[in-house]
C-alpha cells in the first residue's frame, strides 16, 4: 500500500472509530516533513490561490502523499502511444453521425472531367498535376506510375538544397508500389483515385523500415516499427509513399533538426508549421499530395503560407494510430493539397475508424464535384472581416466573388467566451505526452529554446493543476454547445483565415476548415480565406470551397523557381 493509500485508508478507519486496532508504527508511518508551509504559501501565489496557516498544515502531509503517487506512476513506461482512459468527442449529447452501414444509401460519388488532350500540353509537365488528371494518363497510358515516381523523386533531391523539406526518402519502398501499381492497371485492377500516384508523410506519421524523427534532435533516429492507419489506408488506396517530409519540431512550427523549411514562394522566408514539409513539397510539385497533422493550426498555418489547399478534418475523422501525439483531445491528420477537389479524392481513402484510434468515428464521406454550393446556407463571419489586417483587402475580394456567384451570405456570430485561455488543454496534454523528455532534460536538445517552444512549455506545464484543466474542458463544453448553436444556421462559413477566432475555437471544438489560396501579394507570397463546416460535413463544407477555388483560380499558379517538370 502507498503512502497516499495508507493515509486514506487510516483516516477511513479513524472515522469509523476503529483506529486504536492500528499500532503507533502504522499511524505516523508517512509524518517525515518534506514540503514545507513556506513553499505551499509560494506553490499558492504562482498557483493564483492564497491559503492561510492552518489551511496550508492541513494540505501539507496531503501534498506530500500526491508526490509520493506521483513518483510510483513515474515508474510505469508510458509511451506517446498510451493513450488516456479520457476520451474526447465533437459529438455533444443527443448529436449523431450516419452509421457505416448508411454509407449503401449515400448518392454516389462523383469527379470533375479532365481533359487528356489538355494535360498531355501542359508546359509545366506532371509535377504539378491534380490527381484527377494524374489518374486519367495512368489509366490511358500516357504515363506509368515507375516514370512519374522516379520524377517526383528527383525534384525531391533536386530541390531539397532550397526548401529543406525532406528528412527522409522511402525510395525503395516507392519503387516497388509503383511497379505493383503499374501491373495493377496493367490487369485492369484499380484501386480508386490515388492508385499511382506518390505522397509525402509529415515525419510524425510512422512507416515500418523507416525513421520517424517527429522533427526533434532526440528522436532523430527513431524507428518506429509499424505502419501508421494513415500509411496502411493509402497504402490500401493504391497511393505511393515517396518522403518523410519536414515537421517543426514535435509538431511546432518549421525549424527542425535539420533546418528551417521554406515557403516555396520566397525560400527567405519560412514555410510556417508545423506541417511545414508537407506544404512545401506539395506546392513546389515534388509530391502528388502530403498528409499533415493539426492540433492549433499545424495545416492551415503553413498551407496559407504556402499556398496549398489544406483541410482539417473533423476531429475524430481520420485514425491517428502511429502518428505522434500531442494533444489527445486536439489532434488531427489531414490531406494538403494543390486543389480542394485533391483533398476530397485523399480524405475519402483515410477516413474512418479502424479499432485502434479510440476517438476516431465512422461517418460516411461521399464527394460529389458537381454540388451547387448554391444549395448550402452560406455564412460569413462579419466581425472578422471587418478586423484591420493587411491581408483586409484580399478578404474582402473573397466575399464578393462569393456574392458574384450569386451566394447570399449571412452573417453569424462566434461565442464570445475566452477561446485563448482554454489553451491550458493543449499545453497540459502535450506536457503529458512529453513528460520524459522533460524530466530527463533531454528537451535541452531541442534546437528552439525560447519562450515560445516546446522546452518551455512542457516545464510551465507542470503548474497547471488538475482543476484549473478540469474547469478548461468544461469551458471547452460551453463553447461547443455554443459553436453548435451557431452551426445549425449555416453549413458553412466563410472568414479570414487568422481573423476573429475560429482558428483557436474550431480546433477545441473538432469542427472541420479548409483554406485556399485567394490571390497574391505585392511580394508574390500568396494571400489565402478559410471555410469551416459543421461536424462530419466536409463534403458541404468542400463543395463551397471548390466552386469558389473554380471561379478564381489561384490555385493553379505555380512557384516560379520550382516550375517545370
Amino acid at each position: 500500500m502507498t503512502p497516499m493509500n495508507r493515509r486514506r485508508f487510516i483516516g477511513w478507519l479513524s472515522t469509523a472509530g476503529l483506529a486504536p486496532l492500528l499500532g503507533p508504527s502504522v499511524l505516523h508511518a508517512a509524518d517525515a516533513e518534506t514540503v514545507t508551509d513556506a513553499a505551499l504559501a509560494k506553490a499558492g501565489r504562482l498557483l493564483g490561490l492564497d491559503f492561510d496557516d492552518a489551511e496550508r498544515e492541513l494540505m501539507r502531509k496531503s501534498v506530500e502523499e500526491h508526490l509520493e503517487s506521483y513518483e510510483k506512476l513515474r515508474e510505469l513506461p508510458l509511451g506517446n502511444e498510451v493513450q488516456p482512459a479520457l476520451l474526447f468527442s465533437p459529438l455533444l449529447p443527443g448529436a449523431s453521425v450516419p452509421a457505416a452501414g448508411e454509407k449503401k444509401s449515400s448518392p454516389r460519388k462523383r469527379f470533375s472531367k479532365k481533359s487528356l488532350a489538355r494535360l498531355l500540353r501542359e508546359p509545366a509537365g506532371p509535377a504539378f498535376h491534380s490527381l484527377r488528371e494524374l489518374g486519367a494518363l495512368l489509366r490511358e497510358g500516357k504515363l506509368s506510375s515507375v516514370e512519374l515516381t522516379r520524377r517526383y523523386l528527383e525534384r525531391l533531391k533536386r530541390f531539397d538544397a532550397e526548401l529543406h523539406c525532406v528528412i527522409t526518402l522511402t525510395e525503395e519502398r516507392a519503387m516497388r508500389l509503383a511497379r505493383r501499381a503499374d501491373e495493377e492497371l496493367a490487369r485492369g485492377v484499380d484501386r480508386g483515385p490515388l492508385h499511382g500516384i506518390p505522397w509525402g508523410a509529415k515525419d510524425l506519421i510512422a512507416a515500418r523500415g523507416y525513421r520517424t524523427t517527429w522533427g526533434a534532435m532526440p528522436f532523430k533516429d527513431q524507428v518506429i516499427d509499424l505502419d501508421a492507419a494513415v500509411v496502411e489506408k493509402l497504402d490500401a488506396a493504391g497511393a505511393v509513399l515517396t518522403a518523410k517530409l519536414s515537421v517543426g519540431a514535435l509538431a511546432w512550427g518549421d525549424v527542425w533538426f535539420g533546418g528551417t523549411t521554406r515557403n516555396p514562394w520566397n525560400t527567405e522566408q519560412g514555410s510556417s508549421g508545423s506541417s511545414a514539409g508537407p506544404a512545401a513539397a506539395t506546392v513546389a510539385g515534388l509530391v502528388g499530395f502530403s498528409v499533415g497533422t493539426e492540433t492549433l493550426g499545424s495545416i492551415i498555418s503553413p498551407s496559407q503560407r504556402c499556398g496549398a489547399t489544406g483541410l482539417r478534418p473533423t476531429f475524430g475523422r481520420v485514425s491517428r494510430y502511429g502518428t505522434m501525439a500531442l494533444s489527445w483531445s486536439m489532434d488531427k491528420l489531414g490531406p494538403i493539397c494543390r486543389s480542394v477537389e485533391d483533398c476530397a479524392l485523399v480524405l475519402e481513402a483515410i477516413h474512418g475508424a479502424d479499432g485502434r484510434d479510440a476517438s476516431a468515428i465512422d461517418a460516411p464521406f461521399v464527394w460529389n464535384a458537381d454540388r451547387d454550393p448554391a444549395t448550402l446556407r452560406l455564412g460569413f463571419d462579419r466581425e472578422a472581416f471587418e478586423e484591420e489586417s493587411p491581408d483586409r483587402p484580399y478578404d474582402q475580394s473573397a466575399l464578393r466573388n462569393l456574392r458574384g456567384m450569386g451566394l447570399t451570405l449571412h452573417p453569424v456570430s462566434l461565442p464570445k467566451l475566452p477561446v485563448g485561455d482554454m489553451l491550458i488543454i493543449l499545453d497540459a496534454e502535450a506536457g503529458a505526452a512529453f513528460d520524459d523528455l522533460t524530466r530527463s532534460n533531454r528537451d535541452d536538445q531541442l534546437v528552439r529554446q525560447i519562450e515560445q517552444a516546446w522546452p518551455n512549455v512542457f516545464r510551465a506545464a507542470r503548474f497547471i493543476p488538475a482543476v484549473e484543466y478540469i474547469q478548461a474542458n468544461r469551458a471547452r463544453r460551453l463553447l461547443m454547445e455554443r459553436f453548435e448553436a451557431m452551426m445549425r444556421e449555416v453549413d458553412v462559413y466563410v472568414h479570414p483565415t487568422y481573423g476573429g477566432s475560429t482558428l483557436l475555437a474550431a480546433n477545441l471544438t473538432g469542427h472541420p476548415t479548409v483554406v485556399v489560396p485567394n490571390g497574391f501579394r505585392g511580394d508574390g507570397t500568396p494571400a489565402s480565406i478559410s471555410f469551416t463546416g459543421g461536424l462530419f460535413r466536409e463534403a458541404e463544407l468542400l463543395a463551397v470551397a471548390k466552386a469558389y477555388q473554380d471561379r478564381t483560380g489561384y490555385h493553379r499558379s505555380h512557384p516560379p523557381l520550382f516550375s517545370g517538370s
